[in-house]
């Protein structure tokens, strides 16, 4: 237990150093974490309705904080070039978000053509019904999403790793406020970059 505690605490400093830099993304990351929270609360009374507030609003401020104020280029902070932290990034790199997002974007488009899903699901009467079976689609591709990058990592790495990586990822919202909680406040302040962050690692 120790040595799983140690690993988390591991993934969550490196996630942390190397792609959360900018206290927009930070703030947005405060964000997204609310949303996701009340998505898990949704989930025990309607699940595809969560998914549809997981992707659409905490997915997509999460990782327009990444894909879009994040610095690409070398990190001095941790002497790291962007090619090296996307290489030994532990969970979804951003070569591996853009293609879980296209996926995310694509997948609704079989319902044009059968409204069951294979039979999946109960065919929509209505605009309603079609947003709603877009939720379980987006369900399905999340948990997909999440089983499919910890198998991935059981078999590249260890089991282990594999399963701290999938406590980290649903943990996160709540780590993320705990976190990130001042950022807003900073950006106010006018700073765009975590200065206490950068002060941290040279130190």
């Amino acid at each position: 237990m120790a040595s799983f505690r140690e690993a988390l605490r591991v993934q969550r400093w490196d996630d942390h150093r190397y792609y959360h830099h900018n206290l927009i993304n930070q703030s947005l990351h405060v964000v997204s974490a609310i949303c996701f929270l009340a998505a898990y609360a949704l989930a025990f009374k309607d699940p595809a309705k969560a998914a549809l507030v997981g992707w659409l609003l905490a997915m997509t401020s999460r990782q327009a904080g990444h894909l879009f104020f994040e610095p690409k280029g070398y990190d001095h902070v941790n002497h790291a070039t962007h090619e090296h932290k996307e290489e030994i990034k532990v969970g979804y790199n951003l070569q591996r978000k853009v293609v879980l997002l296209s996926i995310w974007v694509l997948s609704p488009a079989p319902l044009y053509f059968d409204p069951s899903l294979f039979g999946l699901l109960t065919p929509a009467a209505d605009l309603s019904g079609v947003i709603h079976n877009v939720g379980w689609i987006w369900l399905w591709l999340a948990l997909g999403g999440l089983l499919f990058r910890v198998g991935q990592l059981c078999l590249q790495q260890s089991v282990q790793t594999g399963i701290v990586w999938a406590t980290k990822i649903l943990t996160d919202p709540f780590h993320d406020i705990k976190l990130y909680h001042r950022a807003p406040m900073k950006l106010l302040q006018g700073q765009i970059i975590d200065e206490e962050e950068q002060a941290e690692h040279h130190a």
